[in-house]
């Protein structure tokens, strides 16, 4: 075996080129489908519910069978990715998303639906894993926060747009406006299909697994000469999900599928059931059966500005105290949301939308965090199961949130996020790293 340890600059520490640039627009496709999949579902529910005459158990399912499907895909697809290599998951995944995304049109049955979202949830899931760690693998420690925390830009554009979408389906009166709604995410899907192909392989994973003179290859042609992977990355070892439990890596596994798991478990359940939640607080500018959006559209424009802040924030801040300071913060704000009166309807905009651009900058860390906290064998395995567990979180949440709307009331509801969120509190002082400027191969080490 050749050694791929000469030469002038280590891949961690090359300058951004073209090739990053290619490779994260194409990774971005994956969490695009998603915020607009859920920004989508959200308002199309408030048009298919009385249609199919669905009940909150079926609101429950419908609203969460994407996320269910991100957790089956994630817990897989990870696995299979470090053993089978990055990219046939990098691409056969958006075969499966623009498929059944087109096939939504067609439903006629809540299963129906259902079925083809969980479907969905189970390509993006696994482009999801895949993804985060292929352009980890890519991309320079100097930028590599800040650009794997924009995903969170890309996710909140798509669900923004689809909000904006749907209302205007909805003021048109399209006929089948759900119907449209839902499907116009595939015609993305089917371009950055077509643009994946020739995506190259990891040399990180081809180095892992004794591929070095193909590891080579890439390198030279995306990089230059002179440009080398440390040796750490040459060590072949199996890795796998026993590893990840191990003594090892046990800490820093339950730690990043706890934390995102907190995060996005209020995420998605409000932003999927917005409409809902607002009219609980007497703030709604969507009812059930449609109206005015001022307040939609207000919290949208907090979600955007937050997930741009949120890349800034992670490039100047250190992780650990991000993440800790705004998990203190969210936990705080929601609660006031919860116990506050009604007749504060301006307090409650103010705090709603501080929370939700908060929650929308802290978000960045998701994509951050786990890719960073595993070496090369299990970084795959990694953020997939830490994205399976988070979307499993999700779907809790996501399907019990209208009946605990419909039989509890909107103050037990928020309490519950609430204590999410606190959970992730306690359990981020407890156990975050600091992984901040630290190499890939580095990752054994974070401690």
């Amino acid at each position: 075996m050749s050694q791929l340890t000469t030469g002038s600059v280590e891949l961690d520490d090359v300058p951004l080129n073209r090739f990053h640039f290619r490779l994260t627009a194409l990774t971005f496709g994956a969490h695009f489908n998603d915020g607009f999949g859920i920004g989508a579902i959200g308002i199309a529910l408030t048009l298919l519910a009385p249609e199919m005459g669905l009940s909150d158990a079926w609101r429950g399912a419908i609203g969460s069978a994407m996320l269910l499907g991100l957790f089956l895909g994630s817990a897989f697809f990870g696995w299979i990715s470090d053993r089978l290599g990055r990219i046939i998951i990098f691409t056969s995944s958006f075969a499966v998303i623009t498929v059944f995304t087109f096939l939504q049109f067609f439903v006629t049955a809540p299963w129906q639906l259902f079925v083809l979202r969980v479907l969905i949830g189970i390509g993006v899931g696994g482009d999801y894993t895949v993804g985060h760690a292929l352009l980890a693998e890519f991309l320079p420690r100097k930028h590599r926060g800040e650009i794997l925390g924009s995903f969170s830009v890309i996710w909140t554009f798509g669900y923004v747009l689809a909000t904006l979408v749907g209302i205007a389906f909805i003021n048109a009166q399209l006929a089948n406006a759900w119907r449209w709604l839902l499907i116009l995410a595939g015609f993305i899907a089917a371009i950055v299909l077509v643009a994946r192909l020739g995506t190259p392989e990891s040399p990180r994973w081809l180095m892992r697994h004794g591929r070095v003179d193909e590891a080579t290859a890439i390198l030279n042609k995306y990089f230059g000469p002179g440009v080398y992977l440390h040796s750490e990355e040459a060590q072949e070892t199996t890795g796998g999900y026993a590893e990840l439990f191990s003594r090892t890596y046990i800490k820093r596994t339950a730690f990043n599928a706890i934390f995102f798991a907190c995060l996005v478990m209020p995420y998605f359940a409000i932003y999927t059931f917005l409409p809902s939640i607002l009219t609980a607080m007497g703030l709604s500018g969507l009812s059930e059966q449609g109206g005015g959006f001022a307040t939609e559209v207000y919290l949208n424009v907090f979600l955007l500005a937050g997930a741009v802040m949120g890349i800034y924030l992670t490039h100047k801040l250190s992780r650990r105290g991000f993440l800790i300071g705004a998990f203190i913060i969210l936990t705080a704000s929601l609660t006031l949301l919860a116990v506050l009166p009604s007749s504060l309807a301006v307090i409650q905009v103010i705090l709603f939308a501080g929370f939700t651009f908060v929650l929308s900058a802290v978000s960045n860390l998701v994509g951050v965090f786990p890719a960073e906290s595993f070496p090369t064998r299990l970084r795959s395995s990694g953020v997939g199961f830490a994205t399976a567990i988070s979307r499993l979180g999700s779907v809790i949440s996501t399907f019990l949130l209208p009946i605990l709307l419909t039989n509890f009331g909107i103050t037990v509801s928020m309490l519950a996020l609430a204590g999410a969120l606190l959970v992730g509190t306690v359990v981020s002082i407890a156990w975050a790293p600091e992984t901040k400027n630290r190499t890939l191969a580095d990752a054994s080490e974070v401690g």
